[in-house]
């Protein structure tokens, strides 16, 4: 929602954007056309403003394949007749024309720009808008620059996303921000493709907007620094990559089904329908609901703010899975949280979670831990940078997104304590461990109690 200022009211930006993926798009109009950049994977926000404004889609720029979300620009271009326009080092598979340093778009009596900068991805472009007196007056940096942040540079080091390692993109993108984005005018708006929250960045503010000039001064990988210390300050403390990165980098180069024509191929299944026991079980309920009955080896993936990060995280691309929710609007909700990191295509049947559940979850004597800490096996699920602060002495610490393969390391001599920060991730790491585990050891999760729990000094 970030017009450009009045002196450009030729120009209309409007800004899409989704919480759960931290993920921003944008809508540029001039006149009666309109460009679109870094689409998300349901179009229809796009062709609503469009029509609200009596004009026509005639572009769809792809800053670079992502990772973390599947975006709608082939469905966009198939259904409106628009250009894709991204980079000729993508190699896309799907029709498209390149845009690269020195390409130009015509859009209405503005013109937008095209300039490569590689760094988060070997093929990242920003898109410069450029008014009728050739000022520029806004970049569009997808991955590239965030507020107060840049893009993370280990996402394209598995050879089925190119193999360039961390330290090379890290030294293209200090070039990239310092030749070509801090020379721009510091007046130029800057509008990212993420915010905070997302996992393709770090230290992300929760401004959505910003200036050259404001990140020029505040950023802190904007600062003056050589070339090595940029490339170590900006590789330390990356978060996790979830499973579904890479799997989505190649998705976006070949280009996705359409939305809701993909949404309608999900099986739905009645709730007393036979499945698969090779198949997961996602069921998406409360944590409260879940414990007090669940289907054998669910996995409690709590529908949320962050559902389609977590799916992505715990489940890996190739792996199919039964969706459950405990109704239809919220199987209905879950189904499309999915189809955003493409994993519509996954799910083996959805289904309103059955009446008889058989397995239920032990309570948690959250007194008995605070006194006796010692009578359990603590797993804390939290990423690395947050254990380094630990809440209990002698826990261990598996992240949650590589549980399901480690939990053979959890020591069975004693009931198991599962706890996060907050209490999403530990429903879900307790369900995993709970399944994995022998049946005679009891599963905990702490839940929300956990932040109740002082924290234990670093020695």
């Amino acid at each position: 929602m970030s017009p450009l200022p009045s002196s450009t009211a030729s120009v209309q930006i409007q800004q899409f954007y989704d919480k759960g993926l931290a993920h921003a798009s944008y809508a540029i109009r001039s006149g009666r056309q309109v460009a679109i950049i870094d689409p998300a994977r349901d179009p229809q926000p796009y062709y609503d403003f469009a029509d609200e404004h009596d004009a026509r889609i005639i572009a769809v720029i792809e800053t670079h394949p992502h990772a973390d979300f599947v975006s709608s620009h082939l469905e966009i271009a198939e259904e409106t007749g628009a250009t894709i326009y991204c980079s000729k080092l993508v190699k896309a598979t799907y029709p498209h024309h390149p845009f690269d340093d020195g390409d130009r778009i015509t859009l209405g009596n503005m013109e937008l720009h095209a300039i490569n900068t590689p760094g988060h991805s070997p093929d990242s472009i920003c898109v410069l808008l450029m008014d009728e007196f050739a000022h520029t007056r806004a970049v569009f940096t997808g991955d590239t620059l965030f507020v107060g942040d840049v893009g993370r540079p280990d996402l394209r080091e598995d050879s089925a996303v190119g193999g360039h390692t961390r330290e090379d993109l890290a030294v293209d993108l200090y070039n990239s921000t310092r030749q070509k984005l801090m020379t721009l005018p510091p007046s130029t708006k800057v509008y990212p493709a993420h915010g905070p929250g997302s996992l393709c960045g770090k230290t992300t503010s929760t401004d959505l907007d910003s200036t050259i000039g404001k990140e020029v001064q505040t950023n802190y990988a904007l600062q003056p620094m050589s070339q090595d210390d940029f490339v170590k300050v900006l590789l330390e403390d990356q978060p996790f990559v979830p499973k579904y990165f890479g799997h989505d980098v190649v998705l976006n180069k070949q280009g996705a089904l359409p939305f809701e024509e993909s949404l309608r191929r999900i099986p739905r299944l009645q709730p007393d329908a036979p499945l698969d026991p090779n198949a997961l079980i996602i069921d998406t309920r409360p944590a409260a609901q879940f414990r007090a009955g669940h289907l054998p080896g669910a996995i409690n993936l709590m529908d949320g703010g962050k559902f389609e990060t977590w799916l992505g995280s715990v489940v890996g691309p190739k792996e199919q899975f039964y969706l459950l929710a405990d109704s239809q609007i919220a199987l209905d909700t879950v189904m499309r949280k999915a189809a955003k990191i493409g994993y519509e295509v996954n799910i083996k049947g959805a289904l309103i979670t059955p009446q008889q559940l058989p397995v239920t979850s032990p309570e948690t004597d959250v007194a008995h831990v605070r006194t006796r800490p010692e009578d359990f096996t603590i797993v804390d699920i939290r990423n690395r940078t947050e254990a380094q602060q630990p809440v209990f002495e002698n826990a261990l610490n598996i992240p949650l997104p590589e549980l399901r393969e480690r939990a053979h390391e959890v020591p069975t001599d004693k009931p198991v304590l599962v706890h996060c920060a907050g209490g999403y991730r530990s429903a879900a790491g307790a369900s995993i461990l709970d399944a994995a585990l022998p049946d005679h050891v009891p599963v905990h999760d702490l839940g929300e109690a956990i932040t109740t729990f002082q924290k234990q000094p670093v020695h």
